[in-house]
């Protein structure tokens, strides 16, 4: 008789396979398995409590064990607990989520195509993409450009625009058709003497080269975030967008805007796009929509994108694309009352209102020995940090801070050697102090081992 695990973490390393996790490693030392959260805490198994200060994946805004996103879920499911938007069907929280969506646009929109995640909505972008070339008569308009560090998502094709290589090796990516231009990092990507508005025109001048390397009639698409998330936090240098949105217009390229973590507030707000005063002509959106309560995703797309698309499955007789999930009734549901709670606390002015202390604080830890650079917008930042140990690999120094992190009751999440911070929007003042004071701590904890060493 083969033995059973006992324990919930033996369970999970006998049956679980996880995401962003070396296997292996998983195998020896196991899960921190979080079996409740309130507010901005999270609480495991053992009863510890925790500060999420990464939302847990950028997402829930409104925070952990918010009832009214509770109750809005079991209203539905009571009444419609599931179905489809396929052949002409449709449901009334779909309908008002996407009227809401559109009201919500930055810039005109002209419709709504939910998905259930950040990474289908981009995908399906690209297709989209394509089939609208294909509907202009311009079946060699396929190819799309995102950036390197950008992050896009993990299906084949979205993880083709995601410019990570962890995300390429051994999966056989990118897939044909994409490219990568210049990461917008200053002081990653910068030459000696440039400063940022320099760096910026660079950064345009090497995306119209690539652009005409390739031929202007291939480039169909344009893949962004405002700001990069999970390529570190990277924020936009001076005069970027103002750089490269003429480009895009120049040579007749979509631009895809993805607001996967920057919608909803997190830069201070509603979206990213008018932080930075972006005209993209689509947007994915995903993670706050629903505080991640509810899996559900959507991309928006404006008339020119939508008519040829319109046409061409008129001409086929249909739209060949769906998702089973699509537009699921609950998700759609939670998404609305939690967009509600979002305008109804102002949760986006409290994220503009607390940003300036955030940044502060964050700002603080720069002359820390082991950091080398703070940056971020809003409610979201990064500290970059310098491994002593020159021979020591990437993401070395970052596990080790993350894990005395950890130790001390926050939540963070390390990308290489950049430690991420982006807690729920409901955060106050005294969080936030909290969140950078175990931060420094840790900081300073890890410092004292390596010089003890």
């Amino acid at each position: 008789m083969t033995h059973q695990p006992n324990s919930i973490e033996a369970r999970d390393i006998a049956y679980h396979l996880h995401s962003y996790t070396d296997q292996r490693k998983h195998e020896a030392q196991g899960p921190l398995v979080i079996e409740r959260g309130e507010g901005i805490h999270v609480f495991d198994n053992s009863g510890k409590r925790y500060i999420e200060g990464m939302a847990g994946l950028w997402s829930v805004a409104v925070g952990f064990g918010e009832k009214r996103l509770v109750e809005a879920a079991t209203a539905q499911m009571e009444k419609l607990p599931y179905y489809h938007t396929f052949t002409h069907k449709s449901h009334t929280p779909s309908i008002e989520l996407a009227e809401k969506l559109i009201g919500m646009a930055p810039l005109p929109m002209s419709k709504v195509y939910f998905t259930n995640s950040g990474s289908e909505a981009n995908d399906t972008a690209i297709k989209m993409i394509r089939y609208r070339s294909n509907a202009l008569g311009k079946p060699e308009k396929k190819k799309i450009i995102s950036r390197i560090k950008g992050y896009h998502g993990v299906t084949l094709a979205s993880a083709s625009l995601t410019g990570l290589p962890n995300n390429h090796r051994s999966f056989d990516l990118p897939m044909d058709g994409v490219l990568h231009t210049t990461c917008p990092h200053h002081r990653g990507f910068a030459k000696a003497g440039e400063d940022e508005r320099a760096f910026s025109a660079r950064c345009a001048e090497d995306l119209e080269a690539l652009i005409l390397s390739e031929g202007p009639d291939t480039i169909a698409a344009f893949f962004a975030e405002p700001v990069m998330g999970a390529g570190g936090v990277i924020v936009p240098p001076d005069g970027y967008w103002d750089a490269i949105q003429p480009i895009l217009k120049k040579y007749d390229i979509l631009f895809v805007a993805d607001e996967v973590i920057c919608g909803f507030g997190r830069t201070g707000n509603m979206f990213g796009t008018e932080t930075y005063n972006l005209e993209p002509d689509m947007m994915t959106l995903s993670k706050q929509l629903s505080s991640s309560y509810m899996p559900i995703s959507a991309l928006m797309v404006n008339e020119r994108v939508y008519a040829p698309i319109a046409d061409e499955s008129h001409r086929i007789g249909v739209f060949g694309h769906g998702y089973t999930g699509s537009g699921h009734p609950v998700a759609a549901a939670v998404a609305l009352e939690n967009l509600k709670i979002i305008e109804e606390r102002d949760l986006v002015g409290n994220a503009r209102a607390l940003a300036p202390h955030f940044q502060a604080r964050l700002k603080a830890l720069e002359s820390h020995d082991l950091a080398v650079e703070a940056r971020g917008i809003g409610l979201i930042g990064a500290l970059e940090l310098k491994n002593p140990d020159p021979q020591a690999p990437v993401g070395a120094l970052g596990g080790t801070v993350n894990a005395a992190m950890h130790q001390r009751g926050l939540i963070s999440r390390n990308m290489g050697d950049a430690m991420a911070f982006c807690p729920p929007l409901i955060v106050t003042e005294s969080q936030i102090d909290e969140i950078f004071d175990i931060a420094a701590a840790a900081l300073d904890a890890v410092a004292g081992e390596k010089v003890a060493a």
